[in-house]
């Protein structure tokens, strides 16, 4: 049983990304060291209309996002979602949807996608909003074949030396 206070769960942001099944693991990590809950958290949002034109079909930007959350929340645990996993689908913005997910976080967890080199140093529009802005701590968690692509690229430029 865990024992939760206002402000005590972790948030993830989930995108469907390798970066954001590695934040759910981690987060989950972090949910069993201290007793929390982890808020699988995927956000969509309707296209924008051009002179009142409403995109054919547009209920299935909702069941998009429904299925990437699930599919990511399977990739991190499996076919059963552990006991301190809930899942959650927001409609609207992932950046302003965590900033305000934060306030009654105690974590916010996403991950980045990092791209190496310079541009590796980086971090996404989502995770530099959340870690200039959110209301709590956040961890950006790194993919886990991002950090082994830019440890090569580190050990190769080391070879040119």
């Amino acid at each position: 049983m865990h024992q939760e206070t206002p402000g005590s769960g972790i948030v993830v942001g989930v995108d469907g990304s390798e970066a954001s099944i590695a934040a759910l693991r981690e987060a989950r990590r972090l949910a069993d060291a201290t007793g929390q809950t982890v808020e699988a958290t995927a956000f969509w949002e309707y296209p924008q209309v051009v002179d009142g034109y409403v995109a054919v079909g547009i209920g299935r930007f909702e069941d998009a996002a429904a299925e990437i959350l699930q599919q990511s929340v399977e990739k991190a645990f499996g076919p059963a979602l552990p006991d301190n996993v809930v899942t959650r689908l927001v409609r609207g913005h992932p950046r302003q949807g965590l900033i305000e997910a934060s306030r009654n976080a105690g974590m916010v967890v996403v991950g980045r996608r990092g791209h190496g080199g310079f541009g590796g140093l980086l971090l996404g529009s989502v995770s530099s909003a959340c870690v200039a802005h959110a209301h709590c701590p956040v961890l950006v968690v790194h993919a886990p074949e991002t950090e082994a692509r830019n440890k090569a690229e580190v050990h190769q430029e080391a070879d040119v030396h």
